[in-house]
């Protein structure tokens, strides 16, 4: 079944999906790194693609950026698709001291400053945080691989320029980075009964203003592409 954001019928995802945001970067993880690719999506231009990484089905969908976004298209995935298990492969900027460019983050929790989970009417504040399952299958991964990763809690806002300048308020609170997707992933994710993991490349240090291009965001940040798909083979 079709919906407004995404063409082809049940099926046509596998049950795990790499979700990145640039829809670019979509296509370079199909052509790069999957076997009988065939592309099930092209609405909006933003592309999906299914094939096998090393005998394993796997599809790789684009979400745009920002909470609204991913969240239209996780939720599509995992209620009308039959998609068990999301895993975010994104850029995100470092804020926590230690954190350098390229270094690998691994979401535990995400921090938002997001109203999306006012839709669900609770008591109280929601934490957003990943599978443990998936946590755990790519740490275990990383280790095998001896790819060094930081696991800890992300901030995932709704706001590009900031003109409050919060991120030294969460760097206080050990907040390793900044990004704009995983809080409604992992919402949408909960409420679904399904399963979904941010793993973030680190593109920029903004607090120190050091920065890669948007060409090494597209093409270049094979370490967490690999990492992930390694991680799915292994669950």
């Amino acid at each position: 079944m079709s919906t407004p954001h995404l063409q082809g019928e049940k099926g046509d995802y596998a049950p795990v999906v790499l979700m990145p945001g640039d829809p670019l970067r979509a296509k370079f993880i199909a052509e790069t790194y999957l076997d009988n690719v065939k592309c099930v999506n092209e609405i909006r231009s933003m592309l999906g693609f299914t094939g096998t990484y090393k005998g394993v089905p796997v599809s790789v969908q684009g979400s745009g950026m920002g909470q609204p976004s991913i969240g239209i298209y996780s939720y599509e995935l995992f209620n009308f698709f039959g998609v068990q298990s999301i895993i975010r492969v994104g850029t995100a900027g470092g804020i926590k001291d230690e954190i350098r460019l390229r270094d690998l983050i691994l979401a535990q929790g995400a921090c938002t400053n997001s109203n999306f989970a006012a839709q669900y009417e609770l008591p109280g504040t929601y934490a957003p945080i990943a599978s443990f399952r998936l946590l755990r299958a790519a740490a275990d991964t990383a280790d095998t691989l001896g790819v060094p990763v930081n696991v800890g809690n992300v901030f995932s806002s709704d706001l590009f320029y900031d003109d409050a300048d919060s991120l030294a308020d969460w760097k206080k609170m050990n907040v390793l980075a900044i990004e704009m997707e995983a809080a409604a992933l992992y919402m949408n994710a909960a409420r679904a009964g399904k399963e979904a993991l941010c793993i973030c490349t680190v593109s920029d240090c903004p607090l120190r203003g050091e920065y890669t291009t948007a060409e090494e965001r597209q093409t270049s940040f094979t370490g967490m592409i690999e990492l992930a798909l390694e991680t799915v083979r292994n669950l």
